[in-house]
């Protein structure tokens, strides 16, 4: 029983939207959708958290379910490859920015906390620009470190996702902090569905065809309407 509190309480810490990461400084192109009249309620704000969920479990939720094995294998250049992937696999510059921000930023946590060679190693590779440190692969192998199950796992980062949205629509949208948290009292619901689907997926299989969000994110990059940095 100990064990199992210790371990929960690690996933409400890297969990936690406190967690300095940046995340707060991130909205997924909110500001420009705002802007363009798409999101403007509860309701449309709740179909634009969807889809971001949608794409976020498609794409970053399998590469880092993959992150998770390679670090349980210990398979340092698999964990590299994932990471790089990953990146590749983005269509816009801000989004990439985004990943490698708070991904650098969770590893560098980490070690404060726990004591591992290949984060060690990981980190020094960041810092010389042999791998990217996108934020998923950071949280599947700190996730697999800490002893943490892969359904955890794709929980914590589709909670994330969907709460950094909301966060952020508090700040830019007419909605209160009671339609936030029953939008995300529903999104948390499809959850399940997606990591029933996603669990076996290969990387190679990962797909984010929400095209209106990619296009909203390229036009933010550029957007004068900027209360984040994505």
């Amino acid at each position: 029983m100990k064990k199992d509190i210790v371990k929960l309480m690690r996933l409400l810490q890297f969990t936690d939207s406190t967690l300095p990461v940046g995340a707060f400084s991130f909205s997924n192109g909110l500001e420009t959708a705002v802007n363009q009249n798409l999101v403007y309620d509860a309701a449309t704000l709740e179909a634009y958290v969807r889809s971001i969920a949608i794409q976020a479990a498609y794409s970053d939720g399998i590469a880092a379910l993959h992150a998770h094995r390679a670090m349980l294998q210990q398979d340092y250049d698999k964990l590299v490859h994932i990471d790089n992937y990953l990146l590749l696999f983005k269509m816009n510059d801000e989004t990439r920015q985004m990943l490698r921000r708070m991904g650098k930023k969770m590893i560098e946590l980490s070690l404060q906390v726990l004591s591992d060679a290949i984060l060690e190693r990981w980190l020094e590779d960041i810092k010389i620009d042999r791998s990217p440190g996108t934020y998923p692969a950071a949280q599947g192998a700190i996730f697999a470190l800490m002893g943490l199950s892969e359904e955890e796992l794709f929980s914590s980062h589709q909670y994330g996702v969907i709460n950094m949205v909301l966060s952020a629509a508090l700040r830019c949208v007419k909605v209160s902090h009671y339609d936030t948290q029953k939008i995300l009292f529903t999104l948390n619901e499809q959850s399940q569905e997606f990591f029933n689907e996603i669990k076996t997926f290969q990387l190679d299989e990962m797909n984010t065809f929400v095209p209106q969000i990619d296009i909203l994110s390229s036009l933010h990059e550029k957007g004068n309407m900027r209360m984040f940095m994505n």
